[in-house]
């Protein structure tokens, strides 16, 4: 798998939790302690940033899930 590939499939995970959990970008990034615009880049298809292993534990943690299940991505 590419990094581009790995990209775009989190940003859709992250996009698709968020809607599940009914939360703005806005209040994701509150709740995982990230800036509005971190949050944005993550969730861009287009990403230039690699996310570290510490902002998804914090995004996984918004979400109360394991790190696991953050990037346990659907078939």
């Amino acid at each position: 798998m590419k990094n581009t590939d790995i990209r775009i499939k989190l940003a859709e995970r992250i996009r698709q939790l968020r809607a599940k959990h009914e939360l703005t970008q806005e209040k994701l990034a509150q709740k995982a302690g990230l800036s509005l615009y971190y949050v944005q880049v993550l969730e861009a298809r287009v990403q230039k940033k690699n996310a570290t292993i510490i902002t998804l534990e914090k995004l996984a943690g918004a979400f109360d899930m394991e790190l696991w299940e953050l990037l346990r991505f659907p078939s």
